[in-house]
């Protein structure tokens, strides 16, 4: 299968390429600059030159491949509600590139969008439209594609993570040394659900090859870490103090992730190991969080 792979020389998109080119598949990944071209080239794949600024050029992509990994997306987060509208536009692109075919294409969110309303894990079978994480734009696009018959599958990403990234994480450590403290709001009782990057770039081919048409997976190794035991391993990690702080103190202890201060984001993978085999098996969030280097982190 030759698969058109968005996002292709990113933190999880790099991970992919291996696990796709030992499955037999060929890539044809997205470039915007001669270096990435080069980088792909390297790793055996194909270069398609674009970028996410032109939706047009993910549509031609789309249309030259036989699939579509879609992960992508534009990392700003002073800019993240135009970039979540931006993520939108791209998938529209590519599902008109692909309408009238059987083409699948798999598109990246966030598990946040499975959380019930009441409260609880996220569960695949549940979109909540009304959940704080703007990523549900991402999500709707998806479903607006399905009611048109697109093959549409969705990978919901939790905290994605090796030893050198760790998701949202990765700038909360950096805000964390703006601040002069790392710190958890109230209990610390909310949770994020995590997986090893490597284990996600498996799931999403096993979703490739084995997904069903209109399905949600979660790629989330574990069901959810506490935010009082991730604060107290950046805490470690960067030797800042540690500490509880009310709903009044969010904005200066986490700067533009103040919105995803009290988010509960765990979510279960049980559905998603049971229609696709899935079986993580890389370290946990807490195991890599205590190997970072916090001195090399980007914005840290």
């Amino acid at each position: 299968m030759r698969v058109f792979l968005t996002g292709a020389t990113g933190f999880i998109g790099s991970h992919i390429i291996p696990e796709l080119l030992g499955r037999g598949h060929q890539i044809l990944g997205l470039a915007r600059s001669e270096a990435a071209a080069q980088r792909l080239e390297a790793a055996g794949a194909g270069v398609h030159r674009g970028d996410l600024e032109r939706p047009e050029t993910l549509a031609s992509g789309a249309a030259a491949a036989d699939a579509v990994i879609h992960c992508a997306f534009d990392h700003n987060f002073e800019t993240f509600f135009e970039n979540t509208r931006k993520d939108a536009r791209n998938i529209a692109a590519m599902g008109e590139a692909l309408a009238g075919t059987h083409k699948p294409i798999l598109i990246s969110s966030g598990v946040g969008s499975g959380a019930p309303l009441k409260g609880g894990l996220a569960m695949e079978d549940v979109l909540n439209p009304r959940h704080g994480n703007p990523r549900i734009a991402t999500e709707l696009a998806g479903a607006a594609l399905i009611a048109r018959g697109v093959d549409v599958r969705t990978i919901r990403l939790p905290q994605v993570h090796d030893t050198t990234r760790a998701g949202l994480i990765t700038p909360l450590a950096a805000q964390a040394r703006r601040a002069g403290a790392v710190a958890y709001l109230g209990e610390g009782s909310t949770r994020w659900s995590a997986a090893h990057v490597s284990d996600v770039a498996k799931l999403y081919v096993l979703a490739l090859e084995q997904g069903e048409p209109g399905a949600r997976y979660h790629a989330s190794g574990e069901e959810g870490v506490t935010a009082r035991s991730v604060a107290e391993a950046i805490g470690k990690g960067t030797g800042l103090p540690v500490r509880s702080i009310t709903a009044e103190a969010v904005d200066h202890y986490f700067g533009w992730m103040a919105p995803f201060a009290g988010l509960d984001m765990g979510a279960s993978n049980a559905w998603t190991r049971a229609r696709l085999g899935w079986e993580p098996t890389g370290p946990d969030l807490l195991t890599d969080l205590a190997a970072m280097d916090y001195s090399r982190l980007e914005g840290a």
